[in-house]
């Protein structure tokens, strides 16, 4: 039995070679055959495609080596475009992860876009937006108003938009709905509800995740910073330690990652992460929550630390081997133990959020999910680990290191939407009286309240 000849193209059944095009939900049918559009080529770009195979091509190795040039650009663009909106503020990374997300969500969606026009269906791009507006306008809402309560609660106009802001969501999306439904057409329910699916897992996947990733630089910039930095330490160490002496292969979605390089990376991943925190913790900018959005990383922030970033002494327990008396302790702050948590997370975990891109890149036969990054694909293939981590380091820190203490934006929120007016003008009258009697201001200011206020009834 003779072998194939590798790279022989073999005519299909219509006469037509088979170029491994990737696939979409275009390319399926109402019926389910799964049968690809027909395409007629014309004399004219038969011709074209002639005279543009006489041009000579470039060689493997220049090809290669323009690659390396563009990706290797690109990568200190990245990195210097990242460092200085870290550095410049919150508002600014904000603004970066918005970015990031609508990217991503463009490049999933494009993976199944259907040539809307062709099938005569208009709205359905439009539609995708849509979603994704109104996703964005919940998430980003309830963001706001949980961190900003005493700014937003205060506000003339923004007030009624944030005791409403649940209902108004619900209320775009329900408008959203009923559009989908009226616009359904015999001929083409397959895709659209195929559409109407994937668009919503897009959502869940990308937006969704990435809302916690916001939420996680309100509460300090180190929770964002430091399990971004080990998503990419982890990817890092893996590619070393797997063309260094990696053997085994690790799984099948992607043949070049090995069980030595995965192992391998989780070690040094450790390692970084003990050494990064230790840096960052001596900076209150990282470590504080957000209370100004104007800061830097010169102005800083000022606050009392969470008691993980506090020097804690550990005193092992008693080992019945050991002489009597004797003890051994150590001094260090638990932040360094949450580290060790999250930096497993980011090798043992956060890599399987890769694998599930592959696997999603394979089923639709690509090797990208976009060119938004010259050298390095889609915004997507860069962020498929980061969004699971940002996610899993906001559910980590609520669980285990937030401190759920009273604020001001929270008595502020019970007070308004739990009093009535008198009893809140009632409130301002005693709230004035202590600060008198403590001393914060004169008698003046408590007389002043008494004469504007209304009289009590």
């Amino acid at each position: 039995m003779t072998k194939p000849r590798r790279g022989v193209r073999f005519p299909s059944r219509n006469g037509h070679a088979s170029d491994g095009r990737r696939s979409s939900f275009s390319e399926i049918s109402e019926d389910g055959s799964g049968s690809p559009v027909k395409i007629k080529s014309s004399p004219q770009l038969d011709g074209i495609s002639e005279k543009a195979s006489e041009q000579p091509s470039m060689s493997d190795y220049e090809k290669k080596k323009a690659n390396f040039i563009t990706r290797t650009f690109w990568t200190f663009v990245m990195i210097g475009g990242f460092f200085s909106a870290l550095f410049a503020g919150h508002i600014y990374i904000i603004a970066c992860i918005t970015i990031v997300q609508i990217v991503s969500f463009k490049e999933v969606i494009a993976i199944a876009s259907v040539p809307s026009r062709a099938r005569q269906l208009r709205p359905t791009k439009s539609l995708n937006w849509y979603w994704l507006a109104t996703t964005m306008y919940f998430l980003y809402g309830e963001s706001v108003i949980y961190y900003f309560k005493h700014i937003v609660l205060v506000d003339k106009v923004l007030l009624p938009l944030a005791t409403h802001h649940r209902f108004i969501s619900f209320v775009l999306y329900v408008i959203g709905f009923v559009f989908f439904v009226a616009n359904l057409k015999a001929g083409h329910l397959k895709f659209q509800f195929a559409n109407f699916g994937w668009t919503h897992m897009a959502l869940y996947l990308i937006v969704v995740q990435a809302h916690f990733v916001m939420n996680n630089v309100f509460e300090g910039m180190i929770w964002f910073f430091l399990p971004a930095a080990l998503v990419i330490t982890n990817d890092i160490f893996a590619y070393i330690c797997g063309i260094t002496f990696g053997r085994t292969q690790l799984i099948k979605l992607s043949p070049k990652k090995t069980v030595e390089g995965f192992v391998g990376a989780w070690f040094m991943t450790i390692i970084w992460a003990i050494l990064l925190t230790n840096i960052l913790m001596r900076s209150k900018y990282f470590i504080c929550p957000v209370n100004d959005l104007g800061a830097n990383i010169f102005t800083g922030l000022e606050c009392d630390p969470n008691p993980v970033f506090l020097s804690h002494t550990y005193t092992l327990p008693y080992l019945f081997f050991l002489p009597e008396g004797a003890s051994f302790s150590f001094t260090t702050e638990p932040m360094q133990f949450h580290s060790i948590v999250l930096a497993s997370f980011a090798s043992l975990i956060a890599p399987f959020g890769g694998f599930f891109a592959s696997g999603l890149k394979r089923t639709f036969k690509i090797k990208d999910f976009g060119d938004s990054i010259p050298g390095h694909g889609g915004m997507t293939d860069r962020m498929d680990c980061q969004f699971i981590m940002g996610f899993f380091a906001f559910i980590y820190y609520q669980t285990f290191i937030a401190q759920h203490k009273v604020n001001v934006g929270a008595i502020m929120e019970l007070a308004i939407t739990g009093l009535t007016l008198e009893e809140q003008m009632e409130l301002v009258r005693g709230m004035s009286r202590y600060l008198e009697n403590q001393g914060a201001w004169g008698p003046g200011v408590h007389d002043c309240l008494e004469q504007v206020l209304p009289a009590r009834r």
